[in-house]
């Protein structure tokens, strides 16, 4: 069975039907945590309950670890990013991981900042080593990935795009939050993965609404292409893309044609210049709902709320 885990700044805590019981270990790291599944289970199993929603929860994932992250692996977000999904390749970039923040903190925008975007997206945990170039099958991802958690992959779009890299701009702090829920799974679980659900809201107004199906690589390509060059270790995180609806699409053709024929400078400032007529980028004092569960509800990644602020 699945445990679902929360935590606070001084414990872990597993949910059960009740509420939430507290975990008696010494565990303050994610992989730590993951490594004592023997404490989990006798807190599922009995204990003084609390209401979760007493609960000043903090990010289950916890830093430093490495936070990797795959560029466009669903079909909806390639096409509003006006490319073809056929011809998408595997391709991955890396946050730092002091982006990583709660799941209800506040997202806060650095002043330099102007187009400031959302992603949700579903997060890998990894609970073993994977050394580069190890072999790399179903029963190896299963016993490799510990859990999954919600996580928006925030995004600076006005420092992202004239650079080409993504470092700098979804690195900034808060531009990862995480959580509430690290849903630790057993091998069976697998079995509903593709009915996973991910739905993002700003403001009660969905912007994005897609299941894992329209995935285009799939965490077994993601590792096994991924394992090439990067080992993984407990407690590590990795973002598996995002469905359509950001607020950044691509232009239409005759725009990017135009554009493509400009200097640089020019293209940009044109560029910016219509996407600052764009509703859709958020705003100071927007709140950002990100949730993710299965079809049937046996996993249930809870709903992470943050409120956007400005510097």
């Amino acid at each position: 069975m699945s445990y679902s885990v929360l935590r606070t700044s001084d414990a872990w805590w597993v949910l059960v039907p009740a509420g939430a019981r507290r975990i008696a270990t010494a565990a303050t790291t994610t992989a730590e945590l993951i490594a004592d599944t023997p404490a989990v289970a006798a807190a599922a199993d009995g204990g003084d309950v609390v209401d979760p929603a007493t609960l000043a929860l903090v990010s289950p994932v916890t830093a430093p670890c490495r936070v990797i992250a795959q560029m466009t692996n669903y079909v909806s977000h390639v096409r509003d990013s006006g490319m073809d999904p056929d011809k998408v390749p595997l391709t991955f970039f890396r946050k730092s991981s002091g982006s990583i923040s709660g799941p209800f903190d506040d997202i806060v925008k650095p002043a330099h900042v102007s187009l400031l975007d959302y992603e949700v997206e579903l997060g890998i945990v990894f609970g073993k080593t994977v050394p580069v170039g190890s072999a790399i099958d179903a029963a190896v991802l299963a016993d490799a990935v510990a859990g999954i958690v919600v996580t928006n992959d925030v995004s600076a779009r006005d420092v992202q795009l004239p650079k080409t890299q993504f470092y700098e701009a979804k690195s900034y702090p808060t531009f990862t939050p995480v959580g509430p829920v690290l849903v630790l799974l057993e091998p069976g679980d697998w079995k509903a993965f593709s009915t996973l659900t991910l739905e993002l809201r700003v403001n009660g107004v969905t912007r994005q609404n897609s299941t894992v199906a329209d995935m285009i690589y799939s965490p077994l390509e993601a590792l096994r292409t991924l394992n090439r060059f990067q080992r993984v270790d407990p407690g590590d995180l990795l973002l598996t893309g995002t469905p359509g609806g950001t607020a950044l699409t691509a232009p239409a053709k005759p725009i990017e044609i135009i554009g493509s024929l400009l200097p640089p400078h020019v293209k940009w400032k044109a560029f910016f210049k219509r996407q600052a007529g764009n509703p859709k980028y958020l705003r100071d004092g927007d709140v950002v709902e990100a949730v993710i569960r299965s079809g049937n509800g046996t996993l249930d990644l809870g709903t992470q709320r943050t409120v956007v602020r400005y510097a």
